[in-house]
């Protein structure tokens, strides 16, 4: 389980139906694959933050485009209980710093399928975060990933972004995903222990094509993640939070 233990929340829940390494190719990305280092603070990583709750992250989650240029996706299972009101979404954080602001968590849509039984099938989720007073959504200040669904698993390397709640700086780590089950899909990445549940799989074209979560809740071990496959349930979601 790759968020943060025995760390309890308290708020009420909007419930919507709905190995070795080697070097890439050059359409999966650059760099050596399976290696994790801590993320340089790029455009790009900076669309990946911390969620906090109580003062402390314990989850990670990044901006994915919608029409009102407001919503984050992470694991459902971040996302479920009862959570604190100051529970903010913290994007590029690092080093105790919050440079592109904190910006609070106003609604969540978990999927019918973890809402009723904690279906580790299901475990995606969205939350729409409140403008500034300037009409600002957060995909203003610091852009957003595309969610994309109905990916063939492993079809180009994927880079994933996240916040170990031992640490204060994200990392990450670029690998080609494998089939674990027909619903499921694994990665091998070292060092993705709790607090990266709802960390992004970003493919070369800027999407996000999956979600640290799924089987065992991300994984029981910290050199490999799982993700559920994006699918109908995924994007029939994803309408919702958008509309």
């Amino acid at each position: 389980m790759k968020r943060t233990p025995h760390f309890s929340f308290y708020v009420a829940t909007v419930l919507l139906a709905v190995g070795s390494s080697s070097v890439a190719a050059a359409d999966d990305g650059s760099g050596p694959l399976g290696v994790t280092t801590v993320a340089a603070p790029t455009t790009q990583a900076a669309r990946v933050g911390a969620l906090f709750a109580g003062g402390r992250h314990f989850c990670t989650a990044s901006v994915v485009h919608s029409p009102r240029h407001d919503l984050i996706v992470t694991a459902a299972h971040c996302l479920d209980g009862d959570l604190d009101d100051d529970l903010v979404f913290v994007p590029g954080y690092r080093n105790g710093r919050a440079p592109y602001g904190r910006w609070k968590i106003e609604r969540r849509y978990l999927p019918d399928g973890w809402a009723k039984g904690e279906d580790e099938d299901s475990d995606v989720a969205f939350a729409a975060v409140a403008e500034r007073g300037d009409r600002e959504g957060v995909e203003d200040v610091v852009g957003a990933n595309r969610f994309v669904t109905g990916v063939a698993t492993g079809a180009t390397a994927v880079t994933v972004t996240g916040y170990p709640s031992s640490r204060d700086v994200p990392i990450s780590c670029t690998n080609k995903p494998v089939a674990h089950s027909r619903t499921q899909q694994r990665i091998d990445c070292p060092d993705f222990t709790g607090g990266t549940s709802g960390s992004p799989w970003v493919n070369g074209d800027g999407q996000v094509v999956g979600v640290l979560g799924g089987h065992e809740e991300g994984g029981a071990t910290a050199d490999i993640s799982y993700s559920v496959v994006l699918g109908a349930e995924a994007a029939s979601l994803y309408r919702d939070a958008s509309n």
